[in-house]
Order: structure tokens, then C-alpha cells, then sequence
């Protein structure tokens, strides 16, 4: 049967666990921000992240915030603007027990006319990431149906969700999220500390994990869909700033493999499935200041089981070519263990340096299927 592919994107929030007996180190919380393509169906106006169990406060940086030097206005002016939405909103929200902090990127209303200053159309776009913004290179305007986004934190959300915002049709120039909800894999980056060496001894840099996980599945009781994933790791005897984390940068160039290839798919009778942990291997150098990941996403090409949706691979880390489907995007990462602490932004502090490429894939395949 053949199947109606929609692009979504799965791209970059990643946390930071902290343990208590490394808390003497500083850290920034992540590096990474995403390119997101509006494939809903209608002109959003806006795009929300929202992170479940953070304060304000927790929010070191946003990508379109004023603080950095960079342009934080509105429109598509790389002298004026990075995003067509500008600078985004940061507001704490309650939920009963439940509380957490939401990112905002909305346009500005017209009143006079009922209209919006800006919107992002609905449409497909192969972007190869780090694109969907006004220094990106493919021409980013008013046509384009995807832009570019990301924040920081200095702890783990307990839950990230990212919306596209639509006109509520109230012509009030007030946004709902109501069927914008995209789904993005939230990586973890967990920071766990070495055996102490011998008193008078050099102490051991600890192991800087990342934890992703494959998208969940749309239809309960079935498998996910399935995407390969290629690991690259470097590190650095100096902090990384944020605009390095950009590909074409030596600092990600010089990456070398660490995982060649793994599928990732979710299985609904193990809940560990679809998790990748890069970095256990890995005990950073001695000089280390840095640590840097680097994600390459492919899309499975090969056959899927009818009744489940399982991926027919005839290997889980070694895959035939025709497995190999379209390449997907790909997102930095990177962990500076020794950098002074993060200022928490008032209302909005840009992000700079994309770190996560835009992740287009086919989440929506089930469901074309069974309609």
C-alpha cells in the first residue's frame, strides 16, 4: 500500500542530570536548538515549548532572545532578525500539582486589521537543518514552512512538549494549541562521576551519557517507527561555545564515529526498546573541558511487519543499503563541565549556534495507513 509521508520534526531538547556528588562542577544545562516544518495542514502562528517540572528560572537561553549581540526583532531581516517571530515569551503555568515553564514564539496581532503579522505555512521542506532562520542559507521567508527554534536548561524537564500555535478563530489575536502538537525525542544528558583516584592522585573526568529514544508509537499496541541513527563524539580541552555547534565547524567535523550505525524503534511489549545511551564507553581525557556529540538520522527504508509495524531489518546495527533511507537531519550536543554557571534569562536570551538539525520523518505513517 502506498503511503502518504508527512515531515515532522524530531530535534533537540536535552536535559541535564545533575548527580550530588559532581554538583561542585558548573555545567550548561545543553547546547542544541531544531529546525521544526509546519506539516499540519494550516498557517500556525506561533510555536510553543513546553517543560514540565521547570521553573523560570531554570531557563538559561532561547534561540531568538535579545542578550547575545545578535538581532532579537521580528520578520525575515538577517540585520533585524534570526526568526520571523522574534524574541519568545517565558511564563511559569500551574496545572494542579502539576507546574512548569512554557517558551513561547507567537506573532504579533493586528487589531485594526484582525490579522497576524506573521505566520509559518503548512507544506514539506527537506531541510538539511540549521536552515529555517534568516542565517541558515535557503532563503528563509515569509513562503518558507519551517523555522528554527530551541532552549536551555540547567535541569531535566519531567516532560517536554513541543505545539505548533494556531488563530482560535475568535478573531481576538488569541493562539491555541489544539491539534499542533509535534512530536520531538527528548535526550538526556547524564553526567555520572568516576571512581575516585587515590588521595595525591589526579582525579578521573567523569562519563558524559546521552540518552535518546525513537518516537512513540501513534497506534497503541504497535511498534513505533523506525529510524537509524550514526554517533560522533569529540572533545575539547576548552569550553565549546554555542556557534560552533554548527555543522561545517571543525569542532564537529573532527567528531569521530562512535556508534556506525543503530536502528531505533519502540516495541510495546519492552519498554526499553528505541533507548541509545552514547558515551558509556567513553571516560573523558584528563585536560577535558568539553565533550561533544554529534547525531546523524536516516530513515528505515526497509520492510515493516503489516501487523505490527515492526522493522524487518535483516540487522539492528549492520543494515543492507536498501535499509537506508533518506537522511534525515542530524543534531549536535555538547556539555561544558567546567563553564562558569549560567545567568537564568529574565524573559528571553538568545540561543546561539544551532546544535540540532532539523529531524524530518514519517511519524505519521500509521496513521495515513489507516485511514
Amino acid at each position: 500500500m502506498a503511503t502518504t509521508l508527512k515531515s515532522q520534526a524530531y530535534a533537540a531538547t536535552f536535559s541535564l542530570v545533575l548527580l550530588p556528588n559532581i554538583a561542585s562542577a558548573s555545567f550548561l544545562g545543553f547546547l542544541g536548538n531544531f529546525d521544526v516544518v509546519n506539516d499540519t495542514g494550516n498557517t500556525a502562528h506561533g510555536f510553543e515549548i513546553e517543560l514540565e517540572g521547570l521553573h523560570s528560572s531554570d531557563i538559561t537561553d532561547t534561540f531568538g532572545g535579545a542578550g547575545r549581540g545578535f538581532p532579537s526583532g521580528t520578520g525575515f531581516d538577517p540585520g533585524n532578525a534570526v526568526v520571523r517571530y522574534g524574541a519568545p515569551m517565558i511564563s511559569e503555568y500551574t496545572n494542579g500539582a502539576v507546574f512548569g515553564t512554557r517558551v513561547t514564539y507567537a506573532s504579533a496581532w493586528d487589531a485594526a486589521s484582525q490579522s497576524w503579522f506573521f505566520g509559518t505555512p503548512s507544506g514539506t521542506f527537506i531541510t538539511p537543518g540549521d536552515n529555517c532562520w534568516t542565517g541558515g542559507g535557503v532563503g528563509y521567508s515569509a513562503a518558507t514552512p519551517c523555522d528554527h527554534f530551541g532552549v536551555g536548561t540547567s535541569k531535566n524537564a519531567s516532560k517536554t512538549t513541543y505545539s505548533w500555535l494556531f488563530d482560535d478563530g475568535s478573531n481576538t489575536g488569541k493562539l491555541t494549541n489544539s491539534n499542533g502538537n509535534v512530536v520531538l525525542p527528548a535526550p538526556n544528558w547524564n553526567v555520572i562521576p568516576a571512581d575516585p583516584a587515590p588521595a595525591g592522585q589526579p582525579q578521573p573526568q567523569p562519563v558524559v551519557v546521552a540518552d535518546i529514544r525513537a518516537p512513540q508509537a501513534e497506534l497503541e499496541g504497535q511498534f513505533g517507527e523506525a529510524i537509524w541513527v550514526k554517533v560522533f563524539r569529540t572533545e575539547l580541552e576548552r569550553e565549546v561555545g554555542l556557534e560552533e555547534l554548527i555543522g561545517g565547524n571543525p569542532v564537529i567535523e573532527k567528531a569521530e564515529t562512535e556508534i556506525e550505525w543503530q536502528l531505533l524503534q519502540t516495541d510495546p511489549g519492552n519498554p526499553d526498546a528505541g533507548k541509545l545511551e552514547a558515551g558509556y564507553k567513553n571516560v573523558l581525557g584528563q585536560n577535558a573541558e568539553s565533550v561533544i556529540f554529534r547525531y546523524e538520522f536516516y530513515k528505515y527504508a526497509g520492510e515493516y511487519d503489516p501487523e505490527n509495524h515492526e522493522a524487518k531489518a535483516s540487522s539492528d546495527s549492520n543494515p543492507l543499503d536498501t535499509e537506508i533511507g533518506t537522511y534525515l537531519g542530524a543534531q549536535n550536543g555538547a556539555v561544558n563541565l567546567n563553564a562558569v554557571a549560567p545567568v537564568p534569562v529574565p524573559a528571553a536570551f538568545w540561543f546561539m549556534g544551532s546544535g540540532v538539525l532539523g529531524l524530518l520523518a514519517a511519524q505519521r505513517r500509521k496513521r495515513a495507513e489507516a485511514v
